[in-house]
């Protein structure tokens, strides 16, 4: 998805009203707030459309996997779907402040800072890796398709498609792999000083995040999470084609609301997930941004079991909330005293479950020959 990162002026020193009209909340990502960069976007992937339309199949098509021109939709509907979903998560946002996370003062404008708390260089910044972002992700994209045969699976015959019990089991498998990928190397983003000063600090020059914040990183940032998220899971929990469109956009809505700013029903994605262990909301992850204890707290990216495991949880303004949008484990934890530290707060030790976890990877592609097989669990 092309990100826009200069919507907001940066010398606007008052926070927004609160009786905008409904169309005035929408931020200006639905339609982008940098032509060059939306055309940019419409013109790799409508090149991409074109080559799987005019170039013959058995050119452009890979055995095993879905064809190249059902690729390009689906990053064509990933697009679409970050964008009216950042839309409608910041029309919450606006419509409805008795559901934010921070108070209104939190995201007054001070100085030549934005509503998420950045200056202008730092705007500047981000807006140069946002389109680095753009190329890098639509061309590991693509690359993908070419490299690792079955990572974008086709479509199965009749009689060879999973029951409805196995792919929602597969789908959870999945996830908790994502996630526990995803865990460590944001963890590991925070521990080890260079991928901190260099890369990830990038993402946390948002103290206030809302929906548009969520893939303005630094590009390796996201990069790393391409990889090792959907990258390492759909690998050694393979999805089908199905499940595996579900899981694709279901992790842009969840991504979009915890940068939402808003905990509470209207986090269509939150709230599906709410009954997996130790389920986490966007206020978490919201705390994560506000910079407490160097952000060393919920590191997540689907769930929430990973954080209660190696005890980074923390429930954050849970308890500052409607009762009805925080979880039990947050009533349960309270005003618990911060975490000390561990061995795997240490870099080197920090690093090695994603290391541990790319092993993985490749020594199931040796196995598969360098291409992505689904197995059966029942």
């Amino acid at each position: 998805m092309a990100q826009q990162s200069k919507e907001l002026d940066p010398e606007v020193k008052s926070f927004a009203g609160e009786k905008l009209r409904f169309r005035d909340h929408f931020s200006t990502l639905l339609l982008s707030g940098d032509w060059k960069m939306t055309l940019l976007e419409v013109a790799l992937l409508g090149s991409l459309s074109a080559a799987a339309k005019c170039l013959p199949g058995d050119r452009v098509n890979v055995v095993g996997s879905m064809t190249l021109k059902e690729v390009a939709a689906l990053l064509w509907t990933k697009a679409a779907v970050a964008r009216l979903y950042n839309a409608y998560c910041e029309a919450i946002f606006f419509s409805f402040p008795q559901y934010r996370i921070q108070p209104p003062q939190e995201h007054a404008l001070k100085e030549s800072k934005d509503l998420c708390g950045r200056d202008k260089r730092q705007l500047e910044i981000i807006h140069f890796h946002d389109r680095l972002t753009l190329l890098s992700q639509f061309f590991f994209n693509v690359g993908l398709y070419y490299a690792l045969p079955g990572f974008y699976p086709a479509t199965a015959g009749a009689t060879d498609a999973p029951h409805l019990l196995e792919r929602g089991l597969k789908l959870v498998a999945n996830h908790y792999v994502l996630s526990f990928g995803m865990y460590w190397m944001h963890r590991a983003l925070h521990v080890v000083p260079w991928l901190w000063d260099h890369i990830h600090s990038y993402h946390h020059w948002a103290k206030h995040p809302l929906s548009r914040n969520t893939y303005q990183d630094h590009w390796l940032d996201n990069l790393m999470n391409a990889i090792v998220g959907h990258g390492f899971a759909q690998v050694l929990v393979p999805l089908d084609r199905h499940t595996f469109w579900f899981s694709q956009l279901f992790r842009i809505f969840e991504s979009l609301e915890k940068h939402s700013g808003v905990s509470c029903y209207f986090n269509c994605a939150h709230s599906l997930q709410r009954w997996l262990p130790y389920a986490q909301m966007p206020h978490h992850h919201d705390w994560h941004h506000e910079g407490h204890k160097s952000c060393n707290y919920t590191f997540s990216a689907l769930g929430g079991l990973w954080d209660c495991i190696f005890g980074t949880r923390k429930g954050g303004r849970a308890l500052e909330l409607r009762p009805e949008h925080i979880t039990r484990h947050d009533v349960a934890q309270g005003k618990k005293p911060g975490r000390s530290r561990s061995i795997m707060d240490k870099p080197l030790f920090c690093l090695m479950p994603v290391v541990s976890l790319g092993v993985l990877v490749a020594v199931r592609l040796r196995n598969n020959r360098g291409t992505v097989q689904e197995y059966p669990l029942m």
